[in-house]
């Protein structure tokens, strides 16, 4: 089923996910709602938030991307695509000082485009939607998807890891947006 997308500023995208402490099939169908969800919009990640829900939860697919991701597993290089969609329940994610900076876009922000500096690898631990531990490590696309989303489920936003100058430059935009959520509200 396809969710409704929460928009910012909705104050949900500002809160921290509840870790999920069941692993059953309620859980697997909001998996798959969000993934058709993420689909339907022609995203790469959707996080609990934003479809209005405060979870650990998000799920990601790099399928299709023209950009480059590498997974490794236990040390040994696998293919990225053979593990999506990837969900990432009550994660940790640690990145690397060394960064990147590229174009981002986010769903709960239709249409706004910014450049975001990541960490250019990083390791994740993460739960399987039955409940199992998995890590892995991943770089190039799949890393920047997993940090965008991870921010999410900490209430964090692409827009908070922006310059002051570069946030500057969004500020008609983000009032766009403000402005749409207080008429839909009213």
């Amino acid at each position: 089923m396809i969710l409704p997308l929460v928009h910012y500023p909705d104050p949900v995208l500002r809160r921290k996910g509840l870790p999920v402490r069941t692993f059953d099939a309620k859980l697997a169908q909001l998996a798959q709602d969000m993934r058709e969800t993420m689909e339907k919009h022609e995203g790469v990640g959707l996080a609990a938030q934003q479809i209005g829900e405060a979870l650990q939860f998000a799920v990601v697919d790099i399928r299709d991307c023209e950009r480059e991701s590498g997974m490794t597993i236990a040390g040994q290089a696998v293919d990225p695509e053979e593990h999506m969609p990837l969900y990432l329940v009550n994660a940790t994610v640690n990145g690397t000082k060394a960064k990147e900076t590229g174009t981002e876009g986010c769903l709960s922000f239709p249409g706004l485009r910014c450049e975001v500096s990541r960490s250019r690898r990083v390791a994740v631990k993460t739960h399987g939607l039955d409940g199992q531990p998995f890590e892995f490590e991943a770089t190039g696309l799949l890393a920047i998807a997993i940090q965008h989303e991870f921010d999410h489920l900490q209430g964090k936003l692409f827009i908070d890891s922006l310059p002051p100058k570069e946030r500057d430059l969004i500020r008609g935009e983000l009032a766009e947006f403000e402005a749409a959520y207080a008429a839909k509200r009213a």
